[in-house]
Order: C-alpha cells, then sequence, then structure tokens
C-alpha cells in the first residue's frame, strides 16, 4: 500500500477499532478514510457514542487499530509499541485538553518548558522558547504563576503554548473549549484561527460544540462508527 504523500499530517485508511468488553466485542470506529494535510484546520463533530474519542486517540497515536493502517506523516504508525508511540506523540503531536492538564506545583513557563526539557532539548533554548510563545499567547507577564492562579482562559492560553513547544506536525485538541464560558471560549477559537491563518498550523479539533465548527476550513462529521460527512 502506498504511504501518504509529503504533504499529508495524518491519514487514515480503512481503519476498525474493536474493543472487547468481556464477552462482548463493541466496533467503535467501522472502515474509517480520512486525511488532513499540512495547514489544514479541520474540526471532528459527532454525538456522544459517535467515536470521536477513539478517532482522537488513533490521531494522536495513544492507541492503535484493530484494522487498516494510519500514516503520521510518511510514517505508518499502526503496529508501534507503546514506547515508539511515546516518542512520537511527545514530539510530533501537541495536545491541547478540556480541563488544561497544567501541573499545579509548575509555574506558568515551567509548565510550558516541561515538553522541551523531557525531549531533551537545548537548555540554552529551553527558557527563551517559552519566553516567545508565552509572549505570542499574551501570557508574558504571568510567567511566575502557578495555574491556580489563573483563569480558564489563560490556563487553555498556557496549555497552547506547551503545545506548540515542539514544534509538532499537528495541534490535536480535545474538547478545548469545553472547561471555559462562551466569552472565553470564542477568544480561544479565535486564537486558534489566528494560528492557523499567521503560523499555517495543522490542527484538529474534536468536539460535540456547534459554535467551534464555524472556525473549520473542513467539518468531519461521525456517527456510529463512521464517517457521514467530510472525511
Amino acid at each position: 500500500m502506498p504511504e501518504a504523500n509529503e504533504k499529508t499530517v495524518i491519514e487514515l485508511k480503512n481503519v476498525s477499532k474493536v474493543y472487547q468488553m468481556g464477552e462482548v466485542e463493541v466496533s467503535a470506529l467501522k472502515n474509517i478514510n480520512m486525511k488532513v494535510e499540512m495547514g489544514e484546520f479541520v474540526v471532528v463533530m459527532g454525538p456522544s457514542g459517535s467515536g470521536k474519542s477513539t478517532l482522537m486517540n488513533l490521531i494522536g497515536c495513544l492507541d492503535i487499530p484493530t484494522e487498516g493502517k494510519i500514516f503520521l506523516e510518511t510514517h505508518d504508525i499502526s503496529k508501534l509499541s507503546e514506547s515508539q508511540l511515546a516518542r512520537i506523540r511527545g514530539s510530533r503531536i501537541g495536545f491541547i485538553f478540556q480541563f488544561f492538564n497544567l501541573y499545579p506545583t509548575l509555574s506558568v513557563i515551567e509548565n510550558v518548558e516541561l515538553p522541551m526539557r523531557i525531549h531533551n532539548y537545548d537548555e540554552r533554548k529551553i527558557r527563551g522558547k517559552s519566553l516567545e510563545l508565552l509572549k505570542m499567547v499574551g501570557l508574558q507577564n504571568r510567567n511566575d504563576h502557578l495555574p491556580s492562579q489563573l483563569s480558564g482562559g489563560e490556563m487553555q492560553r498556557v496549555a497552547i503554548a506547551r503545545a506548540l513547544s515542539t514544534e509538532p506536525s499537528m495541534i490535536l485538541a480535545d474538547e478545548p473549549t469545553g472547561n471555559i464560558d462562551s466569552k472565553t471560549s470564542q477568544e480561544i477559537m479565535q486564537f486558534f484561527k489566528k494560528l492557523h491563518t499567521e503560523k499555517n498550523e495543522t490542527i484538529i479539533i474534536v468536539t460535540h460544540d456547534q459554535s467551534v465548527a464555524k472556525y473549520a476550513q473542513r467539518i468531519i462529521h461521525l456517527k456510529d462508527g463512521q464517517i457521514k460527512e467530510g472525511g
């Protein structure tokens, strides 16, 4: 089977995922085919139980498919070991979560620095890169604050800066507006839009929030484990 081309960031080919729940098999995804190109802004939508979380886990190298192939850039990741997946997702995918997942005992700048430390970046560059990212998200004056001293929107902006720190192939966001108010949600989505238009970041957002969809170039609709539109 041919590999994804050099402009493709993530591609799923005939991907299915089945979970064994005791003696019962649950088919979470059924023969999924989708592709996201470099610089695309894609939103994945669907009702509860549609397979959104499973799809995010596969795209994010958190799980492997039961059947089919997944290419991240030009690499087939569908049969990798957990340690291999961990290395790839740590360096090539920038995760943003609904509940921010910041380390409460680390300062804002230490949270942004952490992925670079884990991946052995040059110590001389880590602080400068972190300061640059915090300035980009408008939090250059909050470097030494703890997450508990920030608003929800500020915490999400720290999470965005952290996600960008390793210069990943794509940003993968799971319900990024799910834990903030509607006004702050709009500000965060406008920031995602700015990242896309000004930095050409590849962004995939998994959500059930209809208001998020208007920011995307393309919407992929999932239902009952299958892509119904936009794949």
